[in-house]
């Protein structure tokens, strides 16, 4: 009975360890991704979930212009549906783009012809609104399995996770984005933020954007070089 007893909890602890590494950012144990480069780098990344989205990207692409930055947007594709001017415009402005699925479902959950389904219905939106063909996926909630990745490398598409989160998907402010990105930060990071929301078109993302106005300066003041993730990948393969 007590063998029985361990036997169980250890089974449970296992399928809780499981769980965790399919949600965790950094975690490698399903499958490779990227997730920025050898602490120490003077690279950093900025990356924008959930848009495009009326009217806080354009105003965060006012605010990159400003700053002569470029981004990673990872793009919901019935919001590109939605806003095909929007992602012509980050495209317009020199912006990376990635796939961030048709409709943000938990691809854990998936079966793999519904994760390329996702991954290829969005692909193929994004090109015929922008003439950009995508390179880069990132799973909603980080959310993936090993079958997850193998039908994101099946169709050419480079994993992309993130290594500071900012939590400004909740009710935040400017100055608590910025104090998670403080505690987190090692150099070489992708920085995950948002410009929209995946359950609604026009969610306020006022609070991400006023956080981008202060981020770059103060980290382009500390030494820090802002890059797009495709930047950050070809860096990656030269070992700096």
């Amino acid at each position: 009975m007590r063998t029985a007893v361990l036997s169980g909890i250890g089974v449970a602890s296992l399928a809780t360890w499981a769980g965790f590494q399919c949600y965790w950012p950094t975690s490698q144990v399903w499958g490779r991704t990227f997730i920025g480069l050898q602490p120490g780098s003077r690279r950093l990344a900025l990356t924008y979930d959930d848009g495009p989205n009326d009217p806080w990207t354009s105003r965060l692409l006012e605010v990159l212009a400003r700053n002569s930055v470029k981004a990673t947007f990872f793009l919901i594709g019935h919001f590109v549906e939605q806003k095909p001017e929007i992602a012509r415009a980050i495209v317009a402005e020199g912006h990376a783009l990635g796939i961030h699925t048709w409709g943000h479902p938990n691809l854990i959950f998936a079966s793999g012809s519904e994760v390329r389904s996702q991954l290829e219905r969005t692909r193929r939106v994004i090109f015929d609104t922008t003439g950009q063909e995508c390179t880069l996926m990132r799973p909603p909630f980080g959310a993936r399995r090993p079958a997850t990745l193998r039908v994101t490398r099946q169709l050419g598409l480079e994993p992309v996770m993130w290594n500071v989160t900012c939590y400004d998907w909740e009710p935040t402010t400017p100055e608590r984005i910025l104090a998670y990105i403080e505690r987190q930060m090692r150099g070489g990071d992708v920085i995950l933020l948002h410009d929209g929301g995946y359950r609604k078109m026009g969610a306020d993302r006022r609070h991400s954007i006023e956080a981008t106005g202060h981020i770059i300066p103060k980290y382009r003041d500390a030494g820090y070089q802002f890059a797009t993730v495709p930047e950050m990948i070809a860096l990656s393969h030269t070992g700096l």
